[in-house]
């Protein structure tokens, strides 16, 4: 191989490596709507109960890194608010949890209002700020009755 067409083919491959690299970081951490899947706490495991408002379900893995900061977050955000649960699913000992929610990375945050309907979906840690604002519209839209 000539140098020219091995300076093309680096260059190349570290253009697609970065423009990858940039798109899984933006879609890591958002919020995004889910379909309205409505679930109950004995799908999750035994001694699981659900907020009266919301339900943060996070599923972690015993060597996620990210879920222990996610988790801190996560438990946070539902202590500043009335009625809303966090509770923390590990798939370590759980492979068929994974497959049943689809669960491709650690850590996955489910939204869930006071139903246990899924009203979101977050893969990665979440961005706060997004995280905050949908699970005031949740909380809301529970005192509303809005569904």
């Amino acid at each position: 191989m000539n140098t020219v067409l091995a300076l093309i083919v680096t260059v190349g491959l570290v253009v697609v490596t970065t423009a990858v690299g940039a798109i899984w970081r933006a879609r890591t951490g958002r919020v995004r709507s889910a379909h309205r899947e409505i679930l109950s706490p004995a799908r999750l495991g035994a001694n699981v109960a659900f907020g009266a408002n919301a339900t943060i379900v996070q599923f972690s893995t015993e060597f996620c890194g990210p879920c222990r900061t996610a988790q801190r977050l996560l438990r946070a955000s539902a202590a500043e608010r009335d009625g809303v649960r966090y509770v923390e699913v590990d798939l370590t000992g759980s492979p068929r949890l994974a497959t049943e929610f689809a669960v491709m990375q650690t850590p996955t945050i489910l939204l869930l209002d006071a139903e246990g309907g899924v009203r979101s979906r977050i893969g990665g840690v979440p961005r706060p700020h997004e995280l905050n604002e949908r699970l005031d519209e949740i909380v809301k839209e529970s005192h509303v009755g809005i569904r």
